[in-house]
């Protein structure tokens, strides 16, 4: 359909078809206004004083001066002034050490918080390059996330827990980047993630995600690489009065090691099994009616099984469900998965199904991986060295860490749930303006009366912690 020039400008530019009221095309008319500066003291995200004041009363700042290298000189900044933003611009969602400015631009929040000066961006590089150069700040680091670990722990009432582990591969095109078996360059951490252990359902449980443990690794180093030094070094990492109960992992764990470890220290584990020669042939022998009835088109059964190397006999669960189309390679009429299980007294032996339920809530662990990689940024790394890559990586998980003990130790219940990007949005963001009266500093929030009293309560639940 064709218009004239006049025309278009008469149904404003648009091209309106025949029969449709020209009012519904006709574009909303743009407001105008003026954009000025202003001096008066406003903050864009006045939510931020809340990971800042939990990282105070748990001692953060302290012990981050204490367990770094201290400045080569005494005009130099202490370390807390580097780490203590960094984790504050995670939280607040910045991603590259330029994003340090927006921090920088928040005049009114640095004074509040007692920040008034802060490292450059490229000060900070500096400082992580440092930092991770001969390992010093990577271990003092090592301690301030166990002090955090503990502090969290020690405030929770259970006393069993499970661990989940796995790695995760995080892209990079940096020089120093190694390949990865997905065939991009990279880095492979592995990580240990702390939840209760017990009956009650993963939702219920006060303390999810915590992340008890992290290794740094190059891209082309294996998951099931060092895995008991790394099983040995978690369950080190418990405070007194706290107990390693289970483990679960995918088969990257399926080694004779780990399971006599667990045998060994009585800790129950669930972990995917390779479908090797062995473990087919174990299948294999499985009588047909053993196999029972699970779901809507599986069915379970369990063998005994052994490896090379390990002490002690364990159980194969497996599931198979039939293949919608035959395979010319493969004539097995069957899909399988199998779940090696073990590390509990006879009498306490789970049944097929229990093993099944139990290993599919390592699922969370795939959130939790999220969480850290995009809500707080570690799907990215800064430098080009993978030794300063290593300490911004552990400053991100401690940040993540402030975040699990913001949410238990001062938030609601239902905020629990929430991510970091929700609290962001809900909480972090909020506009404020910060007022000085006489002997008071009282941080005046434009928002509705609710979100007033919550951060009010949590401001209590901080200040009663900080006296604990």
């Amino acid at each position: 359909m064709l218009y004239s020039l006049q025309e278009r400008e008469l149904r404003g530019g648009a091209v309106v078809p025949d029969g449709v009221e020209q009012s519904s095309f006709l574009p909303e008319k743009v407001f105008d206004f003026e954009i000025e500066a202003t001096d008066e003291p406003l903050i864009a995200r006045a939510g931020l004083v809340l990971p800042h004041q939990m990282a105070v009363a748990l001692g953060l700042p302290r012990k981050i001066d204490c367990e770094l290298p201290a400045p080569g000189s005494p005009r130099g900044y202490a370390p807390s002034a580097f780490a203590m933003p960094i984790l504050l611009m995670l939280h607040g969602g910045g991603k590259v050490l330029d994003d340090l400015r927006e921090l920088q631009a928040e005049v009114s929040l640095r004074e509040l918080l007692q920040m008034k000066q802060l490292p450059d961006s490229t000060t900070v590089g500096d400082w992580l390059r440092r930092m991770g150069q001969d390992g010093r700040g990577l271990d003092g680091l090592e301690r301030v996330n166990d002090h955090l670990s503990h502090e969290l722990l020690q405030r929770s009432k259970d006393v069993d827990y499970t661990l989940d582990v796995d790695a995760t591969i995080i892209e990079s095109e940096k020089e120093a980047a190694s390949w990865t078996y997905k065939k991009v360059k990279g880095y492979q951490p592995m990580l240990g993630f702390l939840q209760r252990s017990g009956e009650l359902p993963v939702q219920a449980s006060p303390l999810r995600g915590l992340i008890v443990a992290d290794e740094f690794r190059e891209g082309n180093v294996p998951a099931g690489a060092r895995a008991v030094a790394f099983l040995r070094k978690c369950k080190e990492k418990l405070p007194a009065g706290k107990r390693l109960g289970a483990l679960r992992s995918d088969s990257a764990w399926y080694q004779a090691e780990v399971f006599n470890w667990c045998q060994d220290e009585g800790v129950r584990f669930a972990i995917g099994a390779d479908q090797d020669r062995a473990v087919k042939e174990a299948i294999h022998n499985i009588e047909a009616s053993e196999w029972k009835a699970y779901r809507k088109d599986r069915e379970i059964a369990q063998t005994v099984h052994t490896m090379n190397g390990t002490k002690r006999a364990f159980r194969l669960v497996v599931q198979r469900w039939p293949k919608e189309q035959p395979d010319l390679f493969d004539p097995q009429p069957y899909f399988y998965h199998a779940i090696a299980s073990g590390g509990l007294a006879e009498e306490e032996a789970e049944t097929p199904e229990e093993v099944v339920a139990f290993y599919n809530q390592r699922g969370e662990i795939e959130n939790w991986i999220k969480e850290l990689k995009e809500g707080f940024g570690m799907d990215w790394m800064p430098c080009g060295e993978t030794f300063a890559n290593a300490v911004y990586f552990r400053l991100g998980v401690i940040a993540y860490n402030l975040f699990v003990a913001m949410k238990v130790l001062s938030l609601p219940g239902r905020w629990q749930r929430y991510t970091v990007a929700t609290v962001r949005w809900r909480l972090y963001e909020t506009a404020g303006r910060v007022l000085y009266e006489s002997r008071r500093v009282v941080l005046k929030l434009a928002t509705t009366m609710e979100k007033v009293k919550l951060l009010l309560a949590a401001q209590r639940s901080v200040q009663r912690l900080a006296m604990t």
